[in-house]
């Protein structure tokens, strides 16, 4: 499955942005996805995942209650909703996408499947 992540964008704080993964190749609805981040200087981490059928989701604590995950299968795409953006969002996002069990969502070395990734920059 091949994965393009997009939305990105320059946003002040407290604004909200949209991200979207198209996936091709493959119906995207065999695979759990998720989104990561990286920002200058940082290791990449984990923001939030959805299991294949859209039933669970996670997020990382860091953006919980702010950011929503969701996935349409029907149109092949996932969503990361992204609100009340502060400074430390800034990073480029990356989808991933992975198959097998709804185990260790959180760790980057089970997903197969990245995206290129798309900047995100907040401004205080």
């Amino acid at each position: 499955v091949q994965l393009q992540a997009s939305g990105g964008g320059l946003v002040q704080a407290g604004g909200s942005l949209r991200l979207s993964c198209a996936a091709s190749g493959r119906t995207v609805s065999s695979y759990a996805v998720g989104w990561f981040r990286q920002a200058p200087g940082k290791e990449r981490e984990f923001v939030a995942a959805v299991e294949r059928s859209g039933g669970s989701t996670y997020c990382a604590d860091s953006v919980k209650g702010r950011f929503t995950i969701s996935r349409d299968n029907a149109k092949n795409s996932i969503y990361l909703q992204m609100y009340s953006l502060k400074p430390e969002d800034t990073a480029v996002y990356y989808c991933a996408a992975r198959g097998g069990l709804w185990v260790d969502v959180t760790q980057s070395g089970v997903y197969g499947y990245w995206g290129q990734g798309t900047q995100v920059t907040v401004s205080s």
